[in-house]
């Protein structure tokens, strides 16, 4: 019987097997569509006497991030237009976190556990890199699974496996609901044999006056 009780029955695993592709598409359009709604960045100083800020944003062709600094921190979206620099996607060659960004191998940053969480940097051109301080875990999985899709890479945030779980149970609950109290068996019928005759076959060779 095809049972969410029995998770690991052969017809609930082909079942999930054949959402996940579904899920992951709706996953990285989540993604991206956060991106392309930009986010707010601060910036991280030896001297830390000021707060300073940078916002980021993916263009609604996910070829060019636009960047640039900002006055103060903004949890509204910003234009293009107001962003004075910018990356294209094509000239990106990876995205490192933690301990292997630039930004993170400065003086004392390494001891910062909460900071190495949240950086990751944007390695373009010929050794250019782009340096991020998400504000927090969640937006950290955002961008980079968001990065990762852009590039045609696979999104193995945290987040993306916990989505992954939640968006695919709900989709099976939803396709069981039709099948509530109705017996399927876990393997499919035998087969019938051929009948020894088709004589029961219409014959159009045969022409009737």
């Amino acid at each position: 019987m095809l049972s969410q009780d029995d998770p690991k029955s052969r017809p609930m695993l082909e079942l999930r097997e054949k959402l996940q592709p579904e899920v992951i598409e709706l996953i990285k359009q989540q993604r991206l569509n956060r991106m392309y709604e930009g986010t707010c960045f601060r910036k991280i100083s030896a001297r830390r006497r000021q707060d300073k800020f940078w916002y980021c944003r993916l263009s609604p062709n996910h070829k060019v991030l636009h960047y640039g600094d900002i006055e103060e921190f903004s949890q509204g979206q910003i234009s293009p237009e107001s962003l004075q620099e910018k990356v294209t996607v094509a000239d990106i060659k990876a995205v490192v976190t933690g301990k292997d960004c630039p930004h993170m191998k400065e003086k004392g940053a390494l001891k910062n556990k909460e900071l190495l969480e949240l950086a990751f940097s944007i390695h373009h051109n010929s050794d250019e890199y782009l340096n991020f301080i998400a504000p927090d875990k969640h937006e950290f999985c955002i961008w980079t699974d968001g990065l990762n899709a852009v590039l045609g890479k696979e999104m193995t945030s945290e987040l993306t496996k916990s989505d992954m779980d939640t968006l695919v149970n709900m989709e099976l609950k939803l396709r069981l609901l039709d099948l509530e109290n109705i017996q399927i068996p876990d393997v499919p019928p035998p087969v019938p044999k051929e009948p020894s005759t088709y004589d029961f076959v219409y014959d159009f060779s045969q022409q009737h006056i």
